[in-house]
């Protein structure tokens, strides 16, 4: 309710109680659950996974593996529809979530994320080994979300946990995307980049996907356990050179690349190894989906949309001045569509840390938008991780609107200082304009809403 209080009229009021409402539907739309069971029908015999049949009766086994920010809530639906057909499953899910689940033979161990821990290499090899007993005449599904790359780690030989720590712990700071951050995690690992399909071989696999990257690039997602790598050593080498981080990175994490490069480790499987002939990679939620969900909500309740992209990506604070600027060219000329306006942006951005502030992308995005929304009445913007959890902070985002700048200013607060400092959540702390949503068991990127009324 404060959220809704915070606004200085009855019109910024609207405004942002109609970009709330969509949020909500957005993330009804992709509730693994639902998802999973309107995906998977179990039928007698015949198990049908979007439009693929499997008879049961010719498996010995059924194995579940997997992992993710939804993986918890993937692996109970699963349960539900296949009930004690299951031999055994493992399934790695974030710290302090598994308790939300009830998995009879599914086992759920607890990770950390966005950075490993050890519990995500125990999980990982408690996959990897639920795999290697998979014959030819068994079936493995695997159920892979968001934050799989994190929860499920196999450090490659030569490599600590603690190198892979350091360098995911740089990459997150450096601004480089999530498919950059992946070839390179892809290229210290034996369990990411089709690792887990090679296992898993001779099997049938049938992996399930949620997905938490822009363009769904299904060796991008969780790292790909289960897919075809088209990367290499070189690229990875590249990638932290670009960011300048090679001659920073461990000492073992160069001498691996370096040697992949020269041939002396085997390079992850590509398309058309022999290991990916009985996979099937099936997406059955992503972005694009909960955009959707937004829109026909925005819809019913009589304002003209846009689907804009779900593509959205790039840093975050200049994605902030790019949705200001959209609001006021809907505000002054009705381009590119006329108000009441609601405008749908999907992706995921990045953030290069600065400063010495906590915040996440979103909150990032709305801290920068409302350095240009001021005195403006009934304009809303409003950004949200979907997993509930806006980088290393507890909320899944903001929202602000045209008085925000005054309402700080009145406090004694200057904005541009906490974007600096890349502080925003400190700063929505102080207004009160923090969304939370608690942990949401589902993972699509980030989602942000302009309404202008």
């Amino acid at each position: 309710m404060n959220l809704l209080n915070n606004a200085s009229s009855p019109l910024t009021r609207r405004a942002r109680e109609i970009a709330l409402s969509a949020i909500e539907e957005a993330l009804k739309s992709v509730d693994p659950r639902g998802l999973i069971k309107s995906k998977i029908t179990l039928s007698d015999d015949l198990l049908e996974v979007n439009g693929l049949r499997f008879k049961l009766s010719g498996f010995r086994r059924i194995f579940v593996i997997g992992g993710g920010k939804a993986s918890g809530s993937m692996a109970e639906a699963l349960e539900e529809v296949l009930k004690n057909r299951i031999e055994d499953g493992v399934v790695v899910t974030p710290k302090g979530t598994s308790s939300q689940y009830r998995t009879r033979r599914i086992r759920l161990y607890e990770a950390s994320h966005p950075v490993p821990d050890e519990n995500s290499v125990r999980g990982a090899l408690e996959i990897m080994e639920l795999a290697g007993k998979a014959g030819s005449d068994d079936l493995v599904i695997c159920l892979i979300s968001g934050g799989g790359s994190s929860l499920m780690t196999i450090p490659c030989q030569g490599v600590s946990l603690d190198d892979k720590r350091r360098i995911t712990e740089m990459l997150l700071r450096s601004g480089a995307n999530i498919n950059e951050i992946n070839t390179i995690r892809k290229h210290l690992s034996n369990f990411k980049g089709g690792m887990l399909a090679k296992e898993a071989y001779p099997a049938t696999l049938v992996s399930l996907i949620l997905s938490d990257v822009v363009g769904d690039r299904l060796d991008v997602i969780a790292s790909g356990p289960t897919v075809p790598d088209p990367t290499t050593f070189i690229e990875a080498i590249n990638i932290l050179k670009r960011y300048n981080l090679w001659d920073k990175a461990p000492a073992s994490i160069r001498d691996v690349l370096t040697n992949g490069v020269k041939g002396l480790i085997p390079e992850t499987p590509k398309p058309g190894d022999k290991v990916f002939e009985k996979v099937h990679n099936i997406i059955i939620g992503n972005n694009r989906l909960a955009c959707l969900a937004a829109i026909k909500k925005l819809q019913h309740q009589g304002l003209n949309t846009l689907f804009l992209t779900s593509f959205m990506e790039g840093e975050a604070r200049n994605m902030g001045l790019i949705l200001s600027s959209i609001a006021f060219e809907v505000l002054t000329s009705g381009n590119p569509i006329p108000k009441p306006a609601a405008i749908v942006l999907g992706g995921e951005t990045t953030v290069t840390v600065t400063g010495s502030g906590i915040g996440g992308r979103n909150q990032e995005i709305a801290l920068s938008a409302s350095t240009r929304i001021r005195g403006v009445n009934g304009v809303a913007i409003a950004a949200i991780s979907t997993d509930g959890i806006d980088g290393p902070t507890d909320a899944a985002g903001a929202i602000i609107d045209g008085e925000t700048g005054i309402r700080a200013e009145n406090l004694g607060l200057n904005m541009m200082d906490y974007l600096i400092n890349n502080d925003s959540y400190t700063f929505f702390s102080r207004i009160g304009d923090l969304i939370f949503t608690g942990p949401t068991g589902t993972n699509v990127n980030d989602i942000a809403i302009i309404v202008v009324i």
